[in-house]
């Protein structure tokens, strides 16, 4: 289930993951509304607090616990390990929820997947299609008919015109651009500052302007 602005969210929501990004995740699900917040991380008891949020178990904990919540997400910045855990939480009878803050723009007839946070200021638009676990990071931009594949991650300030194909688990760096109607693969890393001009296949990293592969 998602958690739209405009909608009244329930009280208690759990999150899964106590780094930086899940701190950014926490101040979201706060502007939205949700109220009592608890962290679970992997290193818990070692990390004990999430900012000023305490962690107060790990993942077994929370499957254990799950019930009690209103909410779940996984707030987890590698793709990989985030995929891992929603696959994990799902095991467990856990559909991740959505968030949504309430300065992003996403439009009516656009499509969020489970799991899926966006963060202040990012715009969607009309037809878009975000699978599950993505990250919308602060500021940036999805054109019209875009997909991205799950667990993909828009960094802050990149740019996606379009018509425009991401694969499962991709990266886009921060401030990045990716010219209309092309298609990224999976396992893709685009740099910071880069601009995509060409399809890219699965499992490359492309730096500069334009955007050129690495040397393996």
């Amino acid at each position: 289930m998602s958690k739209f602005l405009g909608e009244k969210p329930p009280r208690k929501f759990a999150i899964l993951g106590a780094g930086g990004h899940s701190r950014v995740v926490a101040d979201t699900a706060e502007c939205c509304g949700w109220t009592d917040i608890e962290f679970f991380d992997d290193n818990w008891p070692s990390t004990k607090f999430a900012g000023h949020w305490a962690v107060v178990g790990d993942t077994q904990t929370l499957l254990a616990r799950f019930h009690e919540f209103d909410g779940v997400i996984v707030a987890i910045g590698n793709n990989e390990i985030r995929r891992l855990k929603m696959d994990e939480l799902s095991k467990g009878g856990i559909v991740c929820d959505s968030l949504v803050h309430p300065s992003a723009t996403i439009s009516r007839y656009a499509t969020l997947g489970a799991g899926v946070v966006a963060f202040a200021g990012v715009v969607v638009n009309a037809g878009v299609k975000i699978g599950d676990g993505a990250i919308l990071n602060t500021g940036c931009s999805i054109d019209h008919d875009c997909i991205l594949d799950d667990c993909v991650h828009v960094s802050p300030g990149a740019r996606i015109a379009g018509a425009v194909q991401v694969g499962r688990m991709s990266w886009i760096g921060i401030g990045a651009c990716v010219r209309q109607e092309i298609s990224i693969g999976a396992k893709v890393t685009v740099g910071a500052g880069a601009a995509v001009v060409n399809n890219i296949t699965d499992g490359v990293t492309v730096v500069g302007v334009p955007a050129r592969a690495l040397s393996k």
